[in-house]
């Protein structure tokens, strides 16, 4: 099981007069350098549009451009890159993909979807969220014969039209980079699988909520008819993680650091998603999780919070429902830099190699061993 982190500029209000918008930047390119140094694999960055305090990070493929020439191992993945016609051109897309490709030299993941917000999608002139379906259906395999070495088109479509055009640059990584789709709900993971391509879960669920999810993606992938030039078998996973030598401290650390204003912001904005009953609406903010709260969902494995061992106690119970990588949103809370960095620190010295013993990134082996089999 490999390791990611994922980062969105989240920007809450009340701590507005301690760190600016730079600030907020900043922190979160020196955490991804930490986690390229401790062994972290991935770094997926959000694309949102128009999400006050919840993410910032609307322009992602400059900020992957940066942080690419700032780190040496670590891959950047789009988490995800809208590709409906009316906020992303699919061609450009695939321009922006082919680049980041390059400047990573294969370090690049793509991750695609359609918008999670309707704050987002209706402010680009979308009519419905429910449309996007049908447009993301439309861009991405359109997207895939981009990157071939022939010029593209004609295409005449419902959403969007493109003169026969060459697309250029061609990607570093070929065929293409590995492809990834954003999925919440039972349908989208079966229709990643069909499609052979690799999930990204951003999600609230517990590993016995996502066992059953991950049975069927896993089932169905092995019929794949994939829409990329080959299969990409993963599925990401999220949860919290802050793991101290001292698991107290680790405890006091996560309890003090304001978790429930972001799912509050979640429910807010994340329509799209599936939403907790329990979860109350903007702008009530969910309780603060209490200390025997935290305690039992570590018991239980659904945070990766405390000491080395309880940590490793809890990514066993992902490992176990079969999930091939999992991420941490660290900074989707009110945690210090200092306290992020050493946690990272501890987490790559004494739990990720229990887990991740191949310096090989997953989507690069898959990828090399089924191109040198179509090749034999």
């Amino acid at each position: 099981m490999e390791f990611g982190m994922f980062v969105a500029m989240y920007h809450p209000s009340h701590r507005r007069g301690e760190r600016t918008e730079q600030d907020v930047l900043r922190e979160e390119i020196a955490l991804v350098q930490v986690a390229d140094r401790v062994g972290v694999k991935y770094c997926w960055c959000s694309e949102h549009h128009f999400l006050d305090e919840y993410s910032h990070l609307s322009d992602s493929e400059s900020y992957m451009g940066y942080v690419l020439a700032k780190t040496e191992r670590i891959h950047l993945g789009s988490g995800i890159f809208n590709i409906t016609a009316k906020v992303n051109h699919p061609a450009r897309i695939a321009e922006r993909v082919a680049m980041l490709d390059h400047l990573g030299q294969g370090r690049f993941e793509f991750g695609v979807g359609r918008g999670s917000s309707s704050q987002e999608v209706l402010g680009f002139d979308i009519p419905s969220m429910e449309v996007t379906r049908d447009m993301f259906d439309e861009s991405l395999p359109e997207i895939v014969k981009m990157f071939g070495d022939e010029p593209y088109g004609p295409f005449e479509g419902r959403f969007f039209t493109m003169p026969r055009r060459p697309v250029l640059p061609k990607p570093y990584t070929r065929p293409h980079p590995p492809l990834w789709v954003a999925a919440g709900s039972p349908g989208t993971f079966e229709k990643a699988a069909r499609l052979g391509i690799g999930v990204l879960c951003f999600s609230l669920a517990s590993p016995r909520e996502l066992a059953p999810l991950i049975e069927t993606y896993k089932k169905t992938i092995e019929k794949a008819e994939p829409v990329g030039g080959y299969v990409n078998n993963n599925v990401m996973v999220t949860t919290d993680m802050m793991v101290l030598e001292d698991g107290k401290r680790a405890r006091d650390c996560f309890l003090a650091n304001r978790g429930n204003y972001h799912t509050a912001l979640l429910a807010r904005y994340l329509d799209s998603f599936p939403q907790a009953a329990s979860l109350p609406r903007w702008p009530a903010v969910p309780p603060e999780v209490t200390a025997e709260q935290l305690d039992a969902a570590i018991r239980h494995g659904l945070m990766a919070v405390g000491d080395p061992d309880e940590a490793v106690a809890t990514l066993r119970s992902y490992e176990r429902i079969g999930a091939d990588q999992v991420a941490f949103g660290t900074f989707s809370t009110d945690v210090s830099l200092d306290d992020a960095v050493e946690s990272y620190e501890v987490f790559g010295r004494h739990v990720l190699p229990q887990f991740d013993k191949d310096p090989v990134h997953s989507t690069t082996r898959q990828r090399e061993a089924q191109l040198a089999t179509s090749t034999t």
